[in-house]
């Protein structure tokens, strides 16, 4: 389609007049600084997974405008780079601000391209500000470190330097979180971003390059390069001015990008794919334990990489969990995000609907039971019901695959070693949950699950200070926390003649 004839459009989404700041509604990648459109008028259609409505029309760039944003952000680098850490901070902690005054209007544009509900919207945003926040304060605290010298007449410094241009790749679920996460680190340890969100989810990265700009980040320091996944980030993978590439996402597209990036021998952050066991125990509140599952399951309608993928539950319990399980999950209301209470949205696409309906009916021909749920459900082609199946024998592909969707599997368990190697039976090491009362089994599990996180009688656990990452094919380094920016720096070592 034409970008001019996409601008012309009286069509909106009506939700979309909801908004209280239309200039929040981006339809052109941002570059050095200023709004571009795709060459020849390329663009990409943005829908609505609930009602399949156009939303908007993004612009499409192609490699050699994603090579230009890699130049602006060159260019910027060593500007942003000297810049004194607290004026850097004062321009994130603006758009922090920036972002919580346009709370609604932010959550509103996430619900209606990624079809969350809008109460989760508005946590992700609040979420999301929270990074940048938290690396405003973190980047005046990068510190040099002092080295107690072996050389005679000798003085040593080790310091952290900024690495440069940094690619961002984000996925679809978390189209604010994903960004900031990155982008604050790498703004607040001193370097340039260039930013491509996915083709699926742009408005709210474009979103918060509006405000952004509005916070006096200057150009060429945050870029905003929508397009073809394949087209764009191969060329940033290619291109040796990147430094670094921070990229959330599947393992399979984690292995491509890591080779496209070793003839540069670029840095790499990567979270990738998850399948976190929740391990319930018979000592457990049974009532607490199935709080517990369905925040870990149904958060996002499933789509979330810490979703609770296999659920244990020790034997003497099982029953009775099940039992408090199901009437929670029967509870939850589907629909559209925007619609008042509703807990399970759309799934992104047909491929995702398509998926949770195979891993259904491969377990149940594996001998599980299907409790509740296990169809599409009434309110559009994307909807699926809240499902529950038990009896899942580890072979099943829901135990091994991740899973994506609203779809429960539990499984019983009888020894705790037992339930420990059965976890740890995985390529994936992202998060793992534990739910007992028995102090010294906490502190056995959290060192025993082959996991770079260990939720113990609790969901929620992420946030600024938390290093967040996994083992294994979970991914490489960690995003938040002061190790989140460290990735984005070099470190330089000053050994200093001192003699008289």
């Amino acid at each position: 389609m034409d970008m001019t004839a996409a601008f012309a459009r009286t069509d909106f989404h009506e939700a979309l007049k909801q908004l209280k700041d239309r200039q929040l509604l981006r339809e052109l990648a941002y570059v050095g600084g200023r709004w571009i459109a795709g060459r020849e008028g390329k663009c990409l259609g943005v829908r609505d997974p609930a009602s399949g409505s156009a939303l908007a029309f993004v612009a499409s760039l192609d490699a050699g405008q994603a090579s230009e944003a890699i130049e602006a952000a060159e260019k910027a680098f060593r500007t942003w780079r000297d810049m004194p850490p607290q004026a850097r901070a004062a321009i994130l902690r603006r758009w922090y601000e920036l972002m919580l005054a346009a709370r609604e209007d932010l959550a509103l544009l996430m619900t209606l391209e990624q079809g969350k509900p809008l109460a989760e919207s508005r946590g992700e945003i609040d979420y999301a500000a929270s990074f940048i926040e938290w690396y405003a304060e973190e980047g005046k605290r990068l510190n040099a470190e002092s080295v107690t010298s072996h050389l005679a007449g000798a003085e040593m410094i080790v310091r952290r330097e900024a690495l440069g241009v940094v690619g961002v790749v984000t996925p679809w679920n978390f189209p604010s979180a994903m960004i900031t996460r990155k982008a604050s680190a790498a703004l607040a340890a001193g370097c340039t971003v260039v930013a491509h969100p996915s083709s699926e989810t742009p408005l709210s990265a474009l979103a918060l390059a509006e405000l952004g700009e509005r916070a006096g980040l200057p150009a060429g320091v945050f870029n905003v390069v929508t397009g073809k996944a394949a087209m764009i980030v191969g060329r940033m993978c290619e291109d040796a001015r990147v430094r670094a590439m921070s990229f959330t996402g599947s393992t399979e597209i984690g292995r491509l990008i890591a080779a496209q990036c070793a003839p540069t021998m670029k840095r790499l952050t990567m979270e990738l794919g998850g399948h976190a066991p929740l391990i319930v125990f018979a000592d457990a509140d049974v009532e607490k334990a199935a709080d517990i599952a369905t925040a870990a399951k149904f958060a996002t309608s499933g789509q979330d990489c810490l979703a609770a993928n296999r659920i244990y539950v020790e034997r003497p319990i099982l029953a009775a969990f099940e039992e408090a399980f199901t009437a929670r999950i029967a509870r939850l209301k589907v629909g559209p995000g925007i619609d008042a209470g509703t807990q399970i949205g759309p799934l992104m696409h047909e491929r995702a609907v398509a998926k949770v309906e195979e891993q259904v009916e491969d377990a149940l021909k594996r001998g599980a039971r299907l409790a509740l749920g296990g169809r599409r459900h009434p309110a559009g082609p994307l909807f699926f019901e809240p499902t529950l199946l038990t009896d899942v024998p580890d072979e099943a592909r829901i135990m091994r695959e991740e899973t994506f969707g609203p779809i429960a599997a539990v499984t019983a368990f009888d020894r705790e070693d037992e339930v420990v190697a059965r976890a740890n039976d995985t390529e994936y090491g992202l998060v793992a949950y534990v739910v007992t009362e028995n102090g010294a089994r906490q502190l056995r599990l959290a060192r025993a699950l082959e996991y770079g996180m260990v939720a113990i009688n609790r969901v929620r656990i992420t946030g600024g200070p938390i290093p967040f990452g996994g083992w294994k094919q979970s991914g490489l380094g960690r995003e938040g926390s002061r190790h989140g920016m460290e990735a984005f720096t070099e470190l330089k070592y000053l050994c200093i003649d001192t003699a008289a």
